[in-house]
């Protein structure tokens, strides 16, 4: 870009690092130190920060012309800028907070701003992919207002991402003894790709992804093959992907419009994904599969010649199950890396008219040691074993979840009901069309029992223990239920709603 800009007239002006860097490939350049009088100070921190370099951006020909003549200020056309690598260098694991600091730019966001205030005269570039459009526009010496206040939007931004991200690291690093959350909610997305449309054909939409993010995310995924993933994809992929991530045995999760339809856990991820799509057939059809394992050319195979599925996401795919996927093409294939099982306190946010609604990340995981057995019958070891394998679930089932399961797998799931009796049917419901035996099973809800007929119903279908947070005004009521049916019960104390 700096060659076709010298070749098209321009002069060239840059700071110390950039400046030799062109030196070194054979174009003419002032040092800005050289235009202002000034050397670069305190370690860099101050190069730009110059009445000759903010006056040359902000300069109005016609207007200040005698106040740029008088002090000796030129007028700049052009500024490219790429700011400190703040995202990149709190990225890594070794980063201390003073070097993080350190890489919080103050010039550059400066002459940005200068520049895109005064962009009726300046053109200002923050993203490489704009370097063709400035040399060819230089080169035609074609003023395009329109492009200028283009890369005008475009530098307020890139500054106000970098500034949210700063200012989220910042907040990261202060102990919050009120333990409230900040003032002003900043938070910066990038656009990743634009897609076809969202939720429905006649919505616009783009998947924007966090600077700042974690990795094994939706959002830090590489697609190795397959379309391009649809709004509805990444939303349901994202829902399989954290609930799986949850488990440390090989385990499987088959998604469907953001609720889990199957889910299991067995020695190795081929199992696990025959016993997650046995729970329900129907729903797994053009469904988004979850593995938290290696996906193997056997289980890839499996899956391909058993259902019709939309993307398939793991911690790392083989060359044997990519050769194998490779031979359906508009499979959507994914991979993450692999997550530490420390879950990250982070925030999440919904949109709302009007407003955001910001809370905690449900990380929330209850020990099977604290729960509190409430019924006269204690639960065994296989029900303990069962019911921690269906709390974990629950959690990523739309409110009022209900899940029946044994031997780690789900046998019925009843998901986003508005009352938690029909829930519970429609877990039978789904366990009886999927062939499978209730009886015995655990249930785990989400929330309370407001009353002792989601107990009735379960005794009805066989249920032998049930999890749930307790908390309700009618808890003895409840208990009253599951002594009568002889159903172990026990108390988590944490509610799991998601909506």
């Amino acid at each position: 870009m700096a060659k076709g800009l010298n070749d098209a007239g321009y002069e060239l002006m840059s700071t110390g690092g950039t400046a030799a860097m062109l030196r070194d490939a054979g174009l003419g350049v002032t040092a800005v130190s050289e235009r202002t009088g000034y050397p670069e100070i305190m370690d860099g921190r101050v190069k730009t920060l110059h009445p000759r370099i903010h006056g040359g951006l902000l300069g109005r020909p016609g207007t200040d012309d005698a106040v740029m003549a008088d002090n000796d200020i030129r007028a700049i056309d052009i500024l490219v800028v790429n700011l400190y690598p703040f995202a990149k260098t709190i990225a890594r694991p070794d980063c201390t907070f003073d070097e993080a600091i350190e890489n919080i730019d103050i010039g550059g966001p400066a002459m940005l701003r200068a520049a895109a205030k005064n962009h009726r005269f300046v053109s200002v570039v923050t993203d490489p992919a704009d370097y063709g459009a400035i040399v060819e526009s230089a080169k035609s010496d074609d003023d395009d207002p329109s492009l200028r206040l283009r890369l005008a939007q475009k530098a307020f931004q890139h500054v106000a991402s970098y500034d949210a991200m700063i200012a989220s690291y910042l907040a990261g690093n202060i102990t919050n003894t009120a333990n409230a959350l900040p003032g002003v909610h900043t938070q910066s997305f990038i656009k990743q790709s634009d897609l076809r449309y969202g939720e429905n054909p006649h919505q616009r939409a783009a998947f924007y992804v966090a600077a700042d993010g974690e990795s094994a995310s939706i959002g830090k995924a590489v697609l190795l093959q397959g379309k391009a993933m649809s709004y509805n994809n990444i939303a349901d992929a994202d829902a399989a992907l954290e609930c799986v991530k949850q488990f440390y045995e090989p385990c499987c999760v088959i998604v469907k419009h953001a609720n889990p339809c199957g889910v299991a856990e067995d020695d190795n991820v081929l199992e696990a994904y025959k016993r997650a799509y046995s729970t329900d057939s129907t729903s797994a059809f053009g469904g988004i599969i979850a593995l938290n394992r290696t996906l193997d050319g056997e289980t890839a195979d499996t899956i391909v010649g058993r259902q019709f599925v939309e993307v398939i996401i793991a911690p790392e795919i083989d060359d044997a199950a990519r050769a194998v996927l490779a031979e359906k093409p508009n499979v959507r294939v994914l991979t993450t890396g692999w997550w530490d099982m420390t879950p990250q306190p982070t925030l999440h946010t919904h949109k709302v008219g009007g407003g955001l609604l910001v809370q905690d990340r449900d990380i929330h995981l209850t020990d099977p040691r604290d729960f509190k057995t409430v019924t006269e019958r204690k639960p065994n070891d296989r029900e303990l074993k069962d019911m921690q394998f269906a709390w974990k679930v629950c959690k990523y089932v739309k409110s009022n979840a209900i899940i029946f399961a044994k031997d780690n797998m789900t046998i019925g799931v009843g998901a986003g009901q508005m009352s938690r009796v029909y829930s519970t049917r429609v877990a039978a419901m789904k366990a009886a069309d999927a062939g499978l035996a209730v009886k015995s099973s655990v249930m785990a809800s989400d929330a309370f029992f407001p009353f002792r007929d989601g107990l009735d119903s379960a005794a009805e279908h066989g249920i032998s223990a049930v999890i749930q947070p307790g908390g309700s005004k009618r808890d003895q009521e409840v208990i009253d239920a599951a002594n009568e049916h002889g159903i172990a019960m026990v108390f988590t104390g944490a509610r799991h709603f998601r909506h």
